[in-house]
């Protein structure tokens, strides 16, 4: 079965669950005994950039991907695992985890956390592969209640944040063009993390002056230079400084962000929910990330962690299709600064999903993550 088909077998399931307010007078499916074993299937798919995707420690053309599917009573829910380089992940390790799986046995799909603990407690590791199924759930379980995550969660859809555009680092001319093809965007990340530091910066101030917020991906290693290098950013419209020095040093850190003028981010140092508490009085914020932090349920806790501690929220992405982008999404009213563009990098999108309109995410009302196989 290729990826078409594999998607679009499920589209009366995916139909059923996303019947409107047309059909809701004189069809009870949603209130009739549902019944049924949950059944989970996956298949690889390679994700292709548009543009090679370079940041301080690699660079790629494609990122590996699996596309997972959970059906129960004739509904279906979506997810996806993605695994750049750094998580330690690939096709193979993801399809085997998922293999190993028996949902099965679980006749009720709203049980969400005896679920979900059962997939995490299968093997260690294994984020992205978690996040897949745990995605597919969310979806499953939004499309037998007819509602959208945000809606479940009390979320008001109009305090989703604008969305940033991903600049990696290239050459002067690259980054001229990929500044330009950002223009529908409100905000643009900046990867940084070289010598050419600066360069790419007054590239991108020769095109425009929206707001930068800067993702060195550790790639700095002096504090001293980080932070002169941190005055010159906030001298040129930057928001904030996402992991400017690599994850060990934590010392190093707590004594940046004591003198910074922005913000500092967590991102590679942090992971799960246990990680939120150790970020505390080191960083500023955390950037969350569905495919680290095992899903959708471990997110939202995180989110929630976070905000009561005082700390600030970025939901981030890997590359990704607009399901696992669609998922983040529905978080997005929680945050206060949102990078979801890893659908808008690749050139074989295979769902329709949540859109950026003037460069906002607007959130419809499309029950479970929001998306449909294309």
């Amino acid at each position: 079965m290729n990826r078409r088909e594999f998607l679009k077998t499920t589209a009366w399931g995916l139909a059923a669950g996303a019947a409107g307010p047309l059909f809701s007078a004189c069809d009870d499916s949603r209130n009739r005994p549902r019944s049924g074993r949950l059944k989970l299937s996956f298949e690889p798919y390679d994700l292709q950039l548009i543009h090679p995707f370079t940041v301080a420690v690699n660079s790629r053309t494609h990122t590996p991907d699996v596309l997972v599917r959970l059906e129960y009573d004739g509904v279906t829910g979506y997810g996806e695992a993605s695994m750049p380089p750094y998580l330690g992940e690939t096709q193979e390790s993801v399809c085997g985890f998922l293999g190993s799986l028996d949902l099965g046995q679980f006749t009720d799909p709203f049980r969400m956390d005896e679920i979900l603990e059962y997939v995490d407690a299968a093997a260690p590791d294994n984020r992205a592969a978690k996040a897949s199924v745990d995605i597919a759930l969310h979806d499953l379980v939004g499309k037998l209640m007819g509602q959208p995550w945000y809606r479940i969660w009390g979320l008001s859809p109009e305090k989703a944040p604008s969305t940033s555009f991903t600049i990696g680092i290239d050459t002067t001319d690259v980054v001229r063009k990929k500044t330009e093809e950002a223009a529908p965007y409100n905000i643009l990340k900046v990867k940084m993390g070289l010598d050419n530091d600066r360069e790419t910066v007054e590239t991108i101030r020769s095109v425009t002056d929206k707001p930068l917020c800067v993702d060195a991906n550790q790639g700095w290693k002096d504090k001293e230079k980080a932070l002169e290098t941190i005055h010159w950013l906030a001298e040129r419209g930057t928001l904030f400084v996402e992991q400017p020095l690599p994850k060990e040093m934590i010392d190093e850190t707590a004594w940046l962000r004591e003198r910074s003028p922005l913000p500092i981010i967590a991102d590679e140092f942090l992971q799960r929910l246990p990680d939120v508490l150790r970020a505390q009085g080191v960083y500023d914020g955390i950037n969350i990330k569905l495919m680290k932090s095992t899903g959708l349920r471990e997110a939202h806790r995180m989110a929630t962690l976070a905000r009561a501690l005082g700390m600030k929220v970025m939901i981030g992405c890997m590359t990704e299709t607009s399901c696992a982008i669609s998922a983040a999404a529905q978080l997005s009213p929680m945050t206060d600064w949102a990078d979801l563009d890893g659908n808008l990098l690749i050139s074989n999108d295979c769902f329709d999903g949540t859109k950026i309109v003037e460069g906002r995410i607007t959130l419809d009302n499309r029950p479970g993550i929001g998306v449909e196989p294309v």
